[in-house]
């Protein structure tokens, strides 16, 4: 006998303009032409070595992949990924689901990062309409167009809506395709499922983001930069609501893994930044590593020439340089070194904070074109 489930459309949700924020995008963010705090001579000097790996790596045509954690949007710093992105310095971007979610909401409604513990004891935390609406829905729709898990919410913020398409037109897709590409027959009946239950009429569905300037998704849009979004099924506030349909999800986050592990490899000669990203980043980045390492030793071209650059707050006691601590080393519990000091290639760690580490880079690669 299966389980008994939880009921999401017995949940009470609310407009997402009733929520208190603690964060406003046009006061929060970061402009990437301001003077970073202050930094040690030795963060200094590592930063400019990644900018000088990044420009070589630009110079060969190699991948300069950024992948952080939520709180590189939280702290306001899309429009200093897109300044990059629009100089050309990046290859490929990616973040977890949290990510995503701050980048969009800051995009639709200028606000952001609800007050968790109060929410929780009153029931509402992440039971917002919108919020778990319309980025379902994109996602939904973006499995059925054969998007990834960002392009399908950055195409939607870029162009400010979605295609509804009817009934019809999702019947025939999983008629049509039954025999010879099932794939798209199961996407197609996912979101027939999701337009008949719904009762979404078909056509063009407006979804103004007043504040898409700030948006890193649509930015990578725009721009034509891969970013890949990676989420963990429960962890987002988007698996309360009943819009989501982690069929369609799936669907997505596979394809936004494989374009990360494209991007891994062409790694050879290029530079690797994980910024504030404990799990996810350290976690994609040694399976797609492996399965991108197999393909290059079956062509004769192992990936041993990449420069990893690990940024976060926490202070790390040991010289990585000399490899792994021992078990009986505290440091050997600071996971992401951990696995990323068993990635071969180059791997540095920079105690900072993300908005100081990357205006400090972006004026170093800056600085360098002049």
């Amino acid at each position: 006998m299966p389980h008994q489930q939880f009921d999401r459309f017995a949940v009470t949700f609310e407009p997402l303009s009733a929520r208190t924020n603690k964060k406003t995008i046009d006061a929060d963010h970061v402009d990437p032409g301001i003077e970073p705090d202050k930094l040690s001579q030795s963060a200094v000097n590592l930063i400019n070595e990644a900018a000088g790996r990044i420009r070589s790596a630009r110079q060969s045509d190699r991948a300069v992949m950024v992948t952080f954690g939520a709180h590189a949007i939280k702290n306001g710093l899309g429009p200093v990924l897109i300044r990059l992105m629009e100089g050309g310095w990046l290859t490929h971007l990616a973040t977890n689901g949290a990510g995503v979610i701050h980048d969009w909401e800051f995009a639709f409604q200028g606000q952001s990062c609800e007050h968790v513990g109060p929410m929780v004891k009153e029931g509402r935390f992440g039971n917002w309409q919108e919020t778990g609406f319309t980025i379902n829905l994109a996602l939904n729709i973006g499995a059925f167009e054969g998007l990834g898990y960002g392009e399908s919410l950055g195409a939607m913020i870029q162009n400010e809506g979605l295609q509804i398409p009817s009934v019809k037109e999702l019947q025939d897709a999983v008629s049509m395709n039954l025999q010879d590409d099932a794939e798209r027959a199961a996407a197609a009946a996912d979101l027939l499922y999701i337009v008949r239950r719904f009762e979404l009429d078909p056509g063009w569905m407006p979804i103004p983001h007043p504040w898409k300037r700030y948006s890193v998704q649509a930015g990578a849009v725009r721009i034509g930069v891969p970013l890949t979004g990676h989420p963990m099924i429960g962890h987002d506030i988007i698996y309360n609501h009943p819009m989501n349909h982690c069929a369609s999800l799936g669907r997505t986050a596979q394809r936004d893994f494989l374009a990360f592990a494209e991007s891994v490899g062409c790694l050879n000669g290029g530079v690797y930044i994980s910024m504030g990203s404990a799990v996810m980043s350290p976690m994609v980045f040694e399976k797609s590593l492996s399965i991108a390492q197999n393909l290059a030793i079956q062509r004769g071209e192992p990936i041993v020439d990449h420069f990893i650059l690990v940024n976060d707050l926490a202070e790390s006691t040991w010289d990585w340089n000399l490899g792994e601590p021992p078990e009986d080393d505290p440091a050997y519990y600071l996971r992401y070194n951990k696995t990323f000091s068993r990635m071969g290639g180059t791997m540095r760690y920079l105690q900072a904070d993300n908005r100081d580490f990357l205006l400090a880079l972006t004026r170093s690669l800056t600085s360098q074109e002049a």
